[in-house]
């Protein structure tokens, strides 16, 4: 959108009226209300609501370029966007005073939705109370996913000694375009928020993951784990994770894992590797997704400008699959990079709504944290087992008897399975909190130059928070911007 009248009001406005114009309406309602002023008014209407792509289709990828696990090269780096470059030295600012930030638009439009069916569907013309309650249920988790993508970009990482003052977000209830006072509530508040909107939804969501673009109670159970992971409450992330996975058996739309085993074998789905990396499955057609949510990630496409670190590149093995999603060479051809380092191939759109890969390594490591590392080790095989030989996916006895060692292992197998898709920013957050785990974050980016030089850039821990676009707060009088 061009313009904020305040921090949610003018940004999600068209863009809503455009979603029901085009997304929730039947040629019947045409036919009886004037075209520009269609509302929903039945159970079908809600449901096509939440059936609106740009809930599945996000344009969030700032934190591709945040993790530690990325370098730089110089030779296409420095041509690239403002934004990209500011994003990866970890600048304070990161737009103009004129400008939207991406990470904010399309999550307050999908908060809009989200209110507008939790307010109105209770009172839809038609449908069972069961139905209105669960398309209310499916908004909730809906807006607790949002909000917890938010208050991970905008407020501190959660430190239960802090969190209660930390400032967060604000916290939108209302689908009003004219609303104009907002406060940040504070992370504590936030999340407090985020916790009450998935535990109401889950008794009333599907008991069946029937479509991954829709919320189940399994893909809610999960993102309730990772909240509580996030939290640093283990136990009860733990308890959720287990309910989602048991809660998948009875799923009627395949959600499983790949086996890159057969995948990169003769007639495999990954087959053929082309100029745009290994062949993979759209998003509506991903096994692996319980609740799809993508952003295009360009970096992992078209783009040369962000490469893994030597030290991420270390920790595959030689025949780790997933060494099959990058390349030694830029798009679509050129020198080596520099240092051994290597450009990610995929997949080129990011899945992270939720993931089967990541609700097993969210137990993995909670069951470390909680003391259980014989289940900490058989979920790390499992995924192991089916990103390279068996033989090899074993995890070793001496890291496996170790509960520290064995925490550390599942952090390095998150590296190792999301790398290049922005998952790993959002661990540094949290590890950034953790005595035991801080210095597991690497706070630093290299830039290689093309002269054979380095520039190196330090995180601050300021940085570990986006700041409100100054717009933003123009636009807002009173409210207060991150340092």
């Amino acid at each position: 959108m061009k313009s904020y009248s305040n921090i949610f009001s003018r940004t999600v406005y068209c863009s809503i009226l455009l979603c029901l114009l085009t997304v929730s309406c039947k040629k019947d309602f045409l036919e009886i209300i004037p075209k520009g002023k269609l509302i929903a008014t039945t159970v079908s209407d809600y449901h096509l609501l939440l059936s609106n792509l740009e809930l599945i289709n996000q344009s969030t990828d700032a934190q591709v370029l945040m993790g530690d696990e990325m370098a730089a090269v110089g030779t296409y780096f420095l041509g690239g966007a403002a934004r990209t470059q500011r994003l990866f030295r970890w600048d304070d600012v990161v737009y103009e005073p004129d400008q939207d930030a991406i990470e904010m638009n399309v999550p307050m439009r999908n908060i809009y939705v989200f209110n507008k069916i939790i307010l109105e569907a209770p009172y839809a013309i038609d449908g069972t109370d069961a139905q209105r309650k669960s398309i209310v249920a499916e908004a909730r988790a809906g807006r607790a996913w949002s909000n917890f993508l938010l208050i991970n970009y905008y407020g501190k990482p959660y430190n239960p000694a802090t969190a209660a003052t930390d400032p967060g977000y604000p916290i939108v209830t209302e689908a009003d375009v004219t609303q104009t006072q907002f406060t940040r509530a504070s992370v504590k508040e936030m999340y407090d928020f985020i916790l009450a909107d998935l535990t109401a939804a889950i008794p009333d969501l599907p008991a069946q993951t029937t479509h991954r673009t829709r919320m189940s109670r399994a893909s809610a159970e999960a993102i309730l784990g990772k909240v509580y992971l996030f939290m640093g409450r283990y136990a009860d992330a733990l308890k959720e994770l287990n309910a989602s996975i048991a809660d998948l058996a009875t799923a009627t739309t395949p959600v499983r894992l790949y086996d890159y085993n057969v995948n990169f074998a003769a007639g495999g789905i990954f087959l053929p590797i082309g100029a745009f990396g290994p062949a993979y499955p759209t998003t509506v057609n991903n096994e692996e997704n319980l609740y799809a949510k993508q952003f295009s990630n360009t970096w992992n496409f078209v783009s040369s400008e962000l490469v893994l670190t030597p030290a991420t590149i270390a920790l595959y093995g030689s025949s780790d699959l997933r060494r099959r999603f990058m390349s030694a060479t830029p798009y679509p051809s050129g020198s080596a990079f520099p240092a051994g380092t290597l450009r990610k191939t995929g997949p080129n759109a990011t899945q992270f709504g939720m993931v089967l890969p990541d609700v097993y390594l969210m137990r993995a490591e909670c069951k470390a944290q909680t003391g259980d590392l014989v289940g900490a080790k058989a979920d790390l095989e499992i995924l192991r087992t089916k990103r390279m030989p068996a033989a090899d996916a074993v995890v070793p006895a001496s890291i496996a008897n170790d509960q520290q060692a064995l925490i550390r292992y599942v952090l390095d197998e998150r590296i190792r399975e999301f790398s290049g898709q922005g998952y790993r920013w959002f661990d540094m957050r949290r590890l950034s909190v953790n005595s035991n785990l801080n210095a597991t974050v690497r706070y630093e980016h290299i830039l290689y130059n093309a002269d054979g030089t380095i520039t190196r850039f330090t995180l601050k821990p300021e940085r570990l928070v986006l700041r409100l676009p100054q717009k933003v707060i123009e636009q807002n009088p009173g409210m207060t911007n991150n340092p």
